[in-house]
């Protein structure tokens, strides 16, 4: 038999770790109130433990020294309890069962009874009952079977852990879930074990739960062996009945399925924000750079660290392009973007520089074959096939370039050029689902780039039709000196309908016109070209100003863009005076040659097209060195500031000491055209010169 513990004995853990002295009460023994009894060969009782007392209800003083039949047996029973005694005294075999007890107030418990014969050093025999209250056993057993069939058969993984967070217990499913059986867990730490998790973060929250006796519900586990797969981790701190800390209970449910939900949810969430955000950031403007830049800054940083758009020269030059399998392509660079400083920008071309690509290169492919292509893992060759030459392929290599994707711009069933797109830091390669988001994101800019090619073709298209109907540099006209500028609206806006006009006439004359077409593009270009046409052959007819802007007010009403804008001047320097009439235009600023700069006081009429309205001629006198300064909308208006500032400033500018004309035009430029130039601009400076007899130059 064990020699039995004495109180203060050392205790030695089971796992041969240090000793960590005597048990505290409250553990599985003091639940089930274990009594034991000794009792001598005559049937008396020699030994009686304090659960004795507690379960019989006797005392030690009242036990000791009774029969304990007599003491603890209904008469009923007692010869039956006698033979039982002799029959464990003569054989020594244990005897197991249960049996009534009658107890001090006189009720009858049903106890549970291990009894055993002992043997002193005298061998002197002696009866060992270890005792119990029956039901209080059976539900303790009840609930082991319970606990131990749910643990084993769980489909949960359940672990206990001691408060040194070594393993002492591990069920089925935690077995198959680690990987390791139940052996290679026990006595070892968390970190000895879980090598395919954060073992360290683990380890924190057991401790975490250990101190605070706060549980830690639904804790997610990635496997860092395989990210698809995850456990949902649930942490609980163990005590026993009267509160000591015992270790901590671990429960580990696979959710592997609800994760990979959960990622997809995740990457649907996070494609249909950059499709959203695509359809608001790509196609803000016309410009073709602009739009393409646009478009790779969306896909930079989320989905790619380094993203360029190429179209194909034929697009831009031709209108088409029929890129074939097996050819070289041309591409125009339109756009590079980067998510940081990289080695890999210098393997992208220029923007708006074209490069020819080999039809082996994987830019050529992907356009000749109208199709995505994707590479997960870029390796050595892989390189060369991306890249335009073997310096550039270095260039990739040197930034760590480790997957490739390449997605057509296909508008309107024509493949106008190439989104590429590499990842470097993000050691993710690309996948199937970047595929789809890419190819997504391609279709809805491909429109706008179109677009933007179409309108920049167009608008090209109506800057050399504008420009061809515009004068060439005015002719020697005597005593005037003429200065102009002609700016058509900047990148992103349409081409106006803005002229001017300097019209030799008889007798030393010279008729003076600026004009505004209202509306953009090339219908508005060719109506200027009709009016401007109209004004040269009405001025051969020595009209006054205000009969011409009738005549085209006439012919403007037949047009398809009606509403004309117009100031018609007609200078006479021999007689020293200058006619002038508006329809709807701003008024010109004249400018004595000693006075001070001021708008002309002229009705300004109606727009030409409208119909039925009067027009009104003034005369100005003008004197030696007297300006007269002619301009359109588009250098004075803005959205934010009120048309009368606006020609307040511009009369202000043209005090003060006597410019060179075209430095004035410069000044006048300078100050006053808005940033975003969204409107064409002429300006026309004329200036009353000294010596109007004077012949032309030999040179004309």
């Amino acid at each position: 038999m064990e020699e039995p513990v004495a109180e203060g004995a050392r205790v030695v853990d089971p796992f041969g770790h240090q000793p960590e002295g005597p048990s505290p009460p409250g553990g599985l023994l003091d639940v089930l109130n274990v009594a034991a009894v000794v009792v001598d060969a005559g049937g008396r009782i020699v030994l009686w433990s304090p659960h004795a007392e507690q379960l019989f209800g006797y005392s030690a003083r009242e036990a000791l020294g009774q029969y304990a039949g007599r003491l603890l047996v209904d008469p009923e029973h007692l010869n039956l309890v006698m033979e039982l005694f002799d029959e464990v005294m003569r054989s020594g075999r244990p005897w197991v069962g249960v049996f009534p007890v009658r107890v001090k107030d006189g009720s009858i418990r049903r106890i549970e009874f291990r009894n055993m014969r002992l043997q002193d050093d005298r061998h002197n025999l002696y009866a060992l009952a270890l005792a119990t209250d029956q039901a209080t056993l059976r539900q303790v057993e009840t609930d082991l079977a319970l606990s131990d069939k749910l643990i084993d058969q769980s489909p949960i993984g359940l672990a206990v852990l001691d408060t040194e967070l070594r393993y002492v217990m591990v069920n089925s499913a935690l077995e198959r879930i680690n990987g390791r059986s139940a052996a290679e867990h026990l006595g070892r730490h968390v970190h000895e074990v879980l090598v395919f998790v954060d073992a360290t973060a683990v380890e924190a929250a057991m401790r975490q739960v250990l101190a605070s006796g706060v549980p830690l519900i639904d804790m997610y586990e990635i496997d860092l062996r395989n990210r698809g797969i995850a456990w949902s981790t649930s942490y609980y701190r163990l005590e026993d009945t009267a509160g000591h800390v015992l270790g901590v209970a671990v429960s580990v449910v696979d959710v592997t399925e609800r994760h990979r939900a959960a990622v997809e949810a995740a990457g649907a969430r996070r494609r249909l924000a950059m499709v959203a955000e695509a359809t608001v950031r790509i196609g803000t403007t016309l410009d073709l750079q602009r739009t393409a830049r646009e478009l790779a800054e969306v896909v930079v940083p989320d989905l790619a660290d380094l993203a360029t758009v190429d179209v194909l020269e034929e697009i831009l030059t031709n209108g088409r392009a029929e890129p074939q399998a097996g050819h070289p392509a041309r591409f125009r660079a339109l756009a590079v973007v980067s998510a940081y400083p990289t080695e890999a920008i210098g393997a992208a071309d220029p923007v708006d520089e074209v490069v020819t690509y080999e039809a082996d290169r994987l830019a050529t492919r992907c356009v000749t074959s109208a199709a995505p292509i994707l590479v997960e893992h870029v390796e050595g060759a892989a390189l060369h096939d991306i890249a335009r030459d073997a310096g550039a392929a270095a260039h990739l290599a040197g930034a760590g370039v480790h997957s490739y994707l390449a997605v057509p711009l296909i508008a309107r069933g024509e493949v106008l050029g190439v989104l590429c797109m590499v990842r470097a830091r993000n050691p993710t390669p690309f996948d199937g689902e970047d595929l789809v988001l890419a190819t997504e994101l391609a279709a809805r800019a491909a429109v706008c780039v179109d677009n933007a090619r179409l309108y920049r073709n167009e608008r090209n298209t109506a800057l050399t039709l504008q420009r061809s109907l515009l004068p060439q540099p005015p002719p020697y006209r005597p005593g005037l000196k003429i200065a102009y500028r002609y700016l058509p609206a900047g990148a992103g806006n349409e081409v106006g309908g803005d002229w001017f006009d300097v019209i030799p006439l008889a007798d030393g004359k010279t008729a003076l016109v600026v004009g505004d077409v209202m509306g953009s593009g090339i219908a508005a270009a060719a109506t200027m070209g009709q009016l401007r046409t109209a004004t040269s052959t009405l001025a051969t007819l020595d009209l006054d100003p205000d009969e011409v802007l009738r005549h085209l007010d006439d012919i403007a009403a037949g047009l398809s863009r009606p509403f004309v804008t117009c100031v018609y001047a007609v200078c006479d320097p021999a007689r020293g005076q200058c006619r002038i009439s508006t329809a709807g235009h701003l008024p010109p600023v004249f400018v004595p040659a000693d006075g001070v700069a001021e708008l002309v006081d002229i009705p300004p009429g109606a727009p030409l097209g409208v119909g039925g309205v009067d027009f009104t001629t003034v005369t100005l006198p003008l004197t030696q060195d007297s300006l007269l300064v002619l301009y359109t909308d588009g250098l004075v208006e803005t959205r934010n500031d009120p048309i009368h500032q606006r020609l307040d400033t511009l009369r202000r500018l043209l005090d003060g000491p006597r410019r060179p004309l075209e430095e004035t035009c410069d000044v006048l430029l300078h100050a006053l055209r808005p940033p975003d130039g969204s409107d064409d601009v002429v300006l026309l400076v004329a200036h009353l010169r000294p010596c109007p007899s004077e012949h032309p130059p030999a040179s004309g």
